[in-house]
């Protein structure tokens, strides 16, 4: 009885000393003398002595699969030794780590944590980001980024764009702020962009702070870290029968190359684009559309520009048919179209003068109209009016006789016709006039 006593503490002591660590695993044992503590690794039996006494495990080992990272907590000092990397160590033989910060593993082979590691999170899977898109990071320390093919050396705060398709391999010193999404530009389609910060556009050129611009390129783009998409500009389509009064909002050259003045006006039409999208620099102030006269019609335009694209303030201008054109910029049809007034043979315009100018209604005897000046313009025919006339009213004849294509259209002019006629007649009645002889008066 004593022996077999003794024999079964025997074992009990013995499996304390011996622990079988198995593939894969590992266990921390610390050694109670000089208080360090180390990493046994399994497949073995591990013996452990009177110093010794395992604080944990066994535990598995981290394995990261294909395409997946961990990060690790307090990870561990290695160096090159031999073309290996390998534990740093201090003088007592504990392992060194760098308290605080943090590692990111990817996939290989299974391995233990030493004393002081921890995972942080969980096993992860990496992520891909797809084309037409991006990811937006940002620098949590200052560091040197060797994640591309140029080592670039990033500031606390800096920002910067992972474009797609690609894998992104996380790092610690960075954040992911957000997703980009590439926008989608169709045809006649525009994005005005402004700066946020000094930065480089698609073009390669230079923007400032706050300046705008337009990206008129068809197809997907991805706006710049630098970048904030203002609004999609969609493009107005000019005909034969449109056209667009720009205004300058400030001094530029336009497309074309030709310097505009702030607060300039210009027209737009088919013949020099049949897209048009104004740039950040003008804007659209009217849309109109093309003014048709046919040859039998005419029109009065106020403010006129002149050839040198001059307006005339307080001029007007008096355009006949046939002809298509559309207003300029500062132009105001005043009236029209408006089709040439036919006279008939029994009507008149009375019309009065506006202002002193040569009546050429009739060729052939142009008359000097002073402002005042009324009269008369018969029929039948065609009466185109100059700007200089106002038409009061038209008359219909007071007397006609259409077979002798005589008319009157003033009443006092007709009466007193009459009268000089009459009177005419009794003058030449009373001359004619004789006494009868006495023998005729006896008959």
């Amino acid at each position: 009885l004593f022996y077999s006593v003794m024999s079964k503490r025997g074992e009990e002591n013995l499996n304390d000393y011996l622990i079988r660590i198995p593939p894969f695993h590992y266990l921390h044992v610390l050694d109670t003398n000089l208080n360090v503590a180390r990493v046994a690794t399994g497949p073995k039996t591990f013996t452990c002595l009177d110093h010794e006494k395992v604080v944990h495990g066994p535990t598995q080992m981290i394995i990261v699969p294909p395409r997946h990272y961990v990060i690790i907590e307090n990870p561990v000092v290695r160096e090159k030794k031999d073309g290996e990397l390998v534990v740093v160590t201090d003088q007592y033989g504990q392992v060194k780590i760098r308290h605080g910060d943090k590692e990111v593993r990817l996939e290989q082979e299974p391995f233990p944590l030493y004393p002081g590691e921890k995972v942080s999170g969980t096993i992860q899977p990496l992520r891909t980001v797809e084309e037409n898109s991006a990811l937006r990071l940002r620098a949590l320390r200052e560091f040197d980024d060797d994640a591309s093919e140029k080592t670039v050396h990033r500031k606390a705060g800096d920002e910067w764009l992972f474009k797609g398709p690609s894998t992104y391999i996380p790092q610690v010193e960075v954040e992911i702020v957000e997703v980009v999404k590439a926008i989608i530009l169709k045809r006649n389609q525009a994005l005005r962009v402004k700066a946020k910060d000094v930065c480089t556009d698609y073009e390669g050129i230079k923007r400032k702070a706050g300046e705008e611009w337009l990206v008129k390129i068809e197809g997907a783009y991805l706006p710049g870290v630098n970048e904030t998409v203002v609004e999609t500009l969609n493009a107005t389509i000019l005909t034969p029968k449109n056209a667009l009064h720009l205004r300058a909002l400030r001094t530029f050259k336009d497309s074309e190359g030709v310097e505009r003045k702030a607060g300039e006006e210009w027209l737009v039409t088919w013949e020099q684009t049949e897209a048009f999208i104004p740039s950040v620099d003008e804007v659209i102030s009217k849309q109109v559309n093309i003014t048709v006269l046919t040859k039998r019609q005419y029109c009065i335009i106020s403010n006129p520009v002149d050839e040198d694209g001059k307006v005339l303030l307080g001029a007007r201008k008096l355009v006949k048919g046939e002809k298509t054109f559309f207003l300029k910029p500062g132009e105001i049809l005043e009236s029209g179209p408006t089709d040439v007034i036919v006279i008939s043979p029994d009507e008149a315009l009375y019309v009065k003068a506006r202002e002193s100018f040569v009546d050429t209604t009739n060729p052939l005897k142009p008359v000097q109209r002073k402002p005042g000046n009324k009269w008369l313009v018969y029929g039948p025919g065609e009466y185109w009016r100059p700007l200089e006339v106002d038409i009061i009213t038209t008359k219909k004849a007071f007397f006609k006789v259409e077979s002798l294509d005589f008319y009157v259209f003033q009443p006092i002019l007709f009466f007193l016709v009459i009268f000089g006629v009459m009177f005419a007649l009794y003058l030449l009645n009373k001359s004619w006039t004789s006494p009868l002889p006495p023998s005729s008066s006896e008959l």
